[in-house]
């Protein structure tokens, strides 16, 4: 995955690039206009130098020029003649010229009795222009290296109340309602926008919530009744003699089934109510005397397969949870380790830290499919099967902060885990 940068950092890299990038130009566009000054400059000089010298002449034809330190008169009839580097040059202004060891500009000039050029010792001048011109780019560097630094102070109060705001979003849960967020007054309006939104994002949400409890918790209710109703009557036909053997098994069918749709509305009740509300409806379950009653209920799943249903001795545990759901959860697990298994022994093992596992000699399951499963499971597609659904027993472990892991036993087969843990025993 790509490594995403903050917004603070992002803004900064822009802007200190905008800067750069103006400063270079600024700084290129005062070298140019500094070259063609100077370049102004030197042909008003030497111009007017020649123009002297030639009115000299023309008045006195015996004028000799004479050269001083900086400046050199040269012309094409004298003998020796003028150096090689200026006789290749042509007429006009001719900057940055090395002349015996220096550094001059020339002016070459066609005169009513020859060609001339004078040179202008400029070496002095290009060192001061070098040191400003170092002087210039130092100070640019250190007002972008300084304007950075105020650029950075000034994005992070800028976008302070937007970390903030994020941080807030982050440590909200989703099992806490009535939530909002909250602004500081130097804080944008576009942040104020944001917050107001999702506060009212949550405040629906809140609804929402409330609105799926209160349905699951009164269906749930509703149908325990006639789920009652229908238990009990079956519970009476059985037992009544001279049944016939098929009506007899349908009818323990029936029995069978009413267990499991109790379980389920038992599970949705837990569902519908908050963590920390569970106390109330909490048991001190011994894990060590319900196993073997959880086992003998299904041992009926495995007849008619050369299938054994092995505990081994359990450890003395005791969670605090519902007991109808701690038994709906183990009771799912090894009801689809019985079904998915043909032959051998499934193996039913308990923890001292309320972790029981279930190790099916089933066909097995590779890691591709366990990875596609827990997808499954974080999407709620997970009901594939008989029974209460692995997707409602990961909401459940989810909702409880118990711990599901399913993954291929070492001998082929697959091993599940729950760890159980007590609910929070705080009631509102």
């Amino acid at each position: 995955m790509a490594t995403r940068h903050g917004l603070r950092r992002r803004i900064l890299g822009w802007l200190l690039i905008y800067v750069s990038l103006l400063s270079v130009a600024i700084f290129i566009g005062g070298l140019v206009v500094n070259e063609e000054a100077e370049r102004m400059v030197w042909e008003s000089l030497l111009r007017a130098e020649l123009h002297h010298y030639q009115e000299r002449r023309a008045a006195d034809p015996d004028y000799e020029w004479t050269d001083t330190d900086d400046m050199h008169l040269y012309r094409w009839d004298d003998s020796p003649p003028p150096p090689k580097v200026l006789r290749a040059l042509g007429p006009g202004l001719h900057d940055d010229q090395w002349v015996e060891g220096k550094l001059r500009v020339v002016m070459v000039q066609d005169q009513p009795d020859g060609r001339v050029a004078i040179a202008l010792d400029i070496t002095e001048f290009e060192g001061l222009e070098l040191a400003i011109s170092s002087g210039i780019v130092a100070g640019m560097f250190t007002a972008v290296l300084l304007l950075g630094l105020l650029l950075a102070w000034a994005l992070g109060r800028a976008i302070r109340p937007l970390s903030t705001l994020a941080g807030d979003i982050v440590r909200l849960r989703p099992e806490q309602a009535s939530q909002q967020l909250n602004v500081a007054d130097e804080a944008s309006a576009e942040l104020q926008v944001i917050a107001d939104a999702f506060n009212d994002y949550l405040r629906r949400s809140d609804r929402f919530v409330e609105r799926e409890r209160a349905f699951i918790n009164s269906a749930s209710h509703e149908l325990r009744t006639p789920i009652a109703v229908i238990g009990g009557a079956a519970q009476l036909a059985v037992q009544q003699e001279g049944l016939p053997p098929l009506a007899r098994e349908q009818i323990q069918r029936v029995l069978r089934s009413t267990r499991q749709i109790e379980q389920l509305i038992s599970l949705l009740l837990v569902l519908a109510k908050d963590p920390q509300r569970l106390a109330a409806v909490s048991d001190n379950v011994a894990l060590d005397e319900l196993l073997p009653e959880i086992l003998d209920d299904h041992r009926h799943l495995g007849l008619g397969k050369h299938l054994d249903v092995q505990l081994e001795p359990p450890p003395a545990v005791t969670v605090v949870a519902p007991i109808s759901i701690v038994q709906a959860a183990i009771g799912n697990l090894l009801r689809n380790a019985i079904e998915n298994s043909d032959s051998g022994t499934v193996s039913v093992r308990l923890d001292p830290d309320a972790t029981v596992t279930i190790i099916d000699p089933g066909h097995g399951m590779s890691p591709e499919e366990i990875s596609q499963l827990y997808a499954r499971l974080a999407r709620g597609e997970g009901r594939d099967g008989g029974g209460i659904g692995l997707d409602l027993i990961a909401r459940l472990c989810d909702h409880l902060g118990w711990r599901l892991d399913i993954e291929p036993a070492p001998g082929g087969g697959t091993c599940a885990r729950l760890q159980l843990r007590p609910a929070r025993p705080q009631a509102s």
